[in-house]
């Protein structure tokens, strides 16, 4: 295919056709890609081409010249553009179409095309959902500042209501950052790696309403320290207050060090009517209402009886494992991470829940380990990253063969391609999207797999 002569900077009009994986409209200049920002398909849009590849290339709307029906106008523009929520100019139920689109067509590239997949399961209210924000804090006009990047760069485009988290977080990074500007206290200068407050990080207990302040600072030594802590913590909800160092040039957000500047260790909050201890460094679902509406529909997918030996594999803080243990006879959680098999361990006792155990390691070690000792699992849940499930699982599930597996995925294309592989030795159930991330790209799904 010959490239067009596509220059950036170049504006054009442009017929939008369809949306890619990420939301971006997708239009064709004599068969050559462009990606383009805040275009719905159906429209035409006066747009500006802003980075051009060997194969495709990305625009930006100016303006748009027909509209589709689909279009929202009431969210502000600076939403999709800081990537914050990329779908919010599409009508809701419309994304939930666009989501259980992308399962299916994720399937169909893999050739499973006899998968039942449901409808998405939505939420009543999209917005304002998420428990834990982690802002981003420049040096702006000499003012310590709190924002979000414009897509695909380090600008910072400084905001106070971020649409999609908690409206309490939204307002204790403002009071927080207000604190700071009162000491003087500078934020980071990426460029020259000066400032202080690179991130403030905040987390907020959905059912118990307690909150959790990080101050990321380049450095340790922020100057009145203790008057700033006494003032975060003059706010009731707040119940904990950590400084993390992180002095290096990355993006990774949190540094090593990590101490306590008042108030407790952790937070609490439910799930499933159960307690859990929340700590910094937690993997802690950010959606509290669709988290129980996802656990809850794996575990009616699991069909316990009781008499069920049940592994939990990537089980993080012990959330799914420890919902369905009065379901199952005895549920063992797998974790790479110690801290967290720490904090699972802390969260079986915090419940009262004695039929749960969990061991640190890599799953297909564990199950290998199973396999040897001529041990059986009756059912299998699985929650991996967005890579999927390792080559070397698959192989342990071949000596393992586990009755039944629910896997959990926050990749539909990982997820096709592990049921493809999985579809010799296992009847593959229906298929339901859950939309944990509402007016973003993610999709989560859940389907159950039976042993042929």
């Amino acid at each position: 295919m010959e490239k067009p002569n596509l220059k950036k900077n170049q504006k054009l009009d442009l017929d939008i056709q369809d949306l890619s994986y990420e939301g971006k409209g997708v239009a064709k200049v004599d068969d050559f890609t462009l990606f383009v920002d805040n275009a719905l398909p159906g429209e035409t849009v006066n747009a500006v081409i802003t980075r051009i590849n060997k194969n495709f290339g990305f625009a930006r709307t100016l303006n748009v010249v027909k509209e589709s029906p689909d279009r929202v106008h009431d969210i502000d523009a600076v939403y999709a553009q800081t990537g914050i929520a990329p779908l919010s100019h599409l009508k809701y139920d419309k994304q939930l179409e666009f989501k259980r689109n992308q399962v299916v067509t994720d399937f169909s590239k893999m050739g499973l095309k006899d998968i039942t997949v449901n409808p998405t399961l939505g939420m009543e209210s999209p917005f304002n959902y998420r428990n834990k924000a982690q802002v981003p804090v420049r040096q702006v006009n000499g003012k310590l500042t709190t924002g979000f990047y414009r897509r695909r760069s380090h600008d910072l485009v400084p905001m106070e209501n971020f649409l999609i988290q908690d409206t309490k977080i939204d307002e204790e990074i403002i009071k927080v950052r207000d604190i700071l500007r009162k000491y003087k206290v500078r934020g980071y200068d990426e460029q020259n790696q000066k400032g202080q407050i690179r991130t403030i990080m905040v987390r907020r207990a959905y059912f118990t309403n307690e909150m959790m302040v990080v101050l990321v600072s380049r450095t340790r030594d922020i100057s009145h320290y203790k008057d700033i802590a006494k003032e975060i913590m003059d706010n009731p909800e707040v119940k904990s207050l950590y400084l993390n160092v992180n002095s290096k040039n990355t993006n990774v957000i949190f540094g090593q060090e990590m101490t306590l500047l008042a108030g407790k260790k952790y937070i609490d909050d439910k799930i499933l009517g159960h307690k859990y201890r929340i700590s910094p460094r937690s993997f802690y679902q950010v959606n509290p209402v669709q988290t129980q509406n996802l656990y809850q529909l794996a575990i009616d997918k699991a069909e316990l009886t009781g008499k069920e030996e049940v592994v939990d594999a990537y089980s993080g803080i012990g959330t799914i494992g420890l919902s369905l243990a009065n379901k199952a006879k005895h549920v063992t959680g797998i974790e790479v991470i110690e801290d967290a098999v720490k904090d699972a361990d802390q969260n079986a006792k915090l419940n009262g829940i004695e039929n749960a155990d969990f061991v640190v390691g890599k799953t297909e070690d564990v199950l290998d380990e199973w396999a040897k000792n001529k041990m059986s699992v009756d059912v299998l849940m699985v929650d991996p990253p967005r890579k999927g499930l390792a080559n070397s699982l698959m192989d342990s599930l071949k000596n393992i063969k586990p009755k039944k597996i629910v896997y959990v995925s926050c990749n539909p294309a990982t997820l096709a391609r592990d049921l493809s592989l999985l579809s010799d030795t296992y009847n593959i159930g229906d298929v339901t999207p859950v939309d944990m991330f509402p007016m973003t790209n993610h999709i989560e799904s859940v389907v159950a797999l039976t042993k042929k």
